[in-house]
């Protein structure tokens, strides 16, 4: 049989390896194997919450832990702004097969998410009323405006699940500028979602010219529990390629 490369998942802000379960059992259905991350302080973390250079770190540190166990050439996945993370991780280690972007920032060297933000022509999205700063530099989100913001495309129960697990933002990742563009030496693919009100996606056409491929999903800014089966296709796809 032939090797089928693993998948890493990396989740955005606010969010945790929770929200892939879904998706891992898919991939799991597939005799694809996978591991969602917890960054600093979320979901089932008990570590203290950093920023964006220590979430990256978080994720060379996982994948150094992961070739002393035998498990190289990854495929690298970053959901929002997970993708600023997985650019700086690949940057610091760029021993990776493939990065793959899913509604994602993909902030080039010396730009941050807010200013690949700022560079584009102004979109309103439901995230922007949804975040709340709060006193001690981070911010949350509104439970009543997350499904709008999130999960516009799925059911529920599944958004009353999800959103019982959201937890803190640091203000600073959202500022703090990667210091390389991996991307250039990587393979990359982009996985734009058409129904996202969080990064807009006409912002995801522009960011998404940055990658090698780009993958059209007309879905939410949550694919991996709206179109859980056809994310799965894609990350397959490429595990297996």
């Amino acid at each position: 049989m032939a090797s089928v490369r693993h998948i890493v998942l990396v989740h955005g802000a606010w969010h945790g390896a929770w929200c892939f379960s879904a998706l891992q059992t898919a991939l799991d259905s597939r005799g694809v194997p996978s591991i969602a991350i917890d960054l600093p302080g979320h979901g089932a973390s008990t570590a203290t919450l950093t920023d964006l250079y220590g979430d990256a770190q978080y994720v060379v540190d996982t994948l150094a832990t992961l070739r002393l166990r035998g498990v190289d050439n990854v495929v690298l996945v970053g959901h929002s702004y997970g993708g600023a993370v997985i650019t700086q991780a690949a940057f610091i280690d760029p021993r990776i097969a493939h990065l793959v972007y899913v509604a994602a920032f993909v902030p080039q060297a010396g730009h941050s998410v807010i200013s690949q933000l700022m560079s584009m022509p102004q979109q309103d999205v439901r995230l922007a009323s949804a975040m709340i700063a709060t006193d001690d530099g981070n911010s949350v989100i509104n439970p009543e405006l997350a499904p709008a913001a999130f999960y516009g495309s799925c059911s529920p129960e599944v958004v009353a699940a999800a959103i019982a697990r959201l937890s803190p933002q640091p203000m600073a990742t959202m500022t703090q500028e990667v210091t390389g563009s991996p991307h250039g030496d990587i393979p990359s693919t982009y996985v734009l979602c058409l129904r996202d009100n969080a990064v807009h996606p006409e912002h995801q056409k522009i960011i998404a010219q940055i990658c090698n491929t780009i993958i059209t999903l007309d879905t939410d800014h949550s694919p991996f529990i709206s179109m859980t089966s056809a994310t799965a296709d894609i990350l397959e796809s490429i595990a297996r390629s």
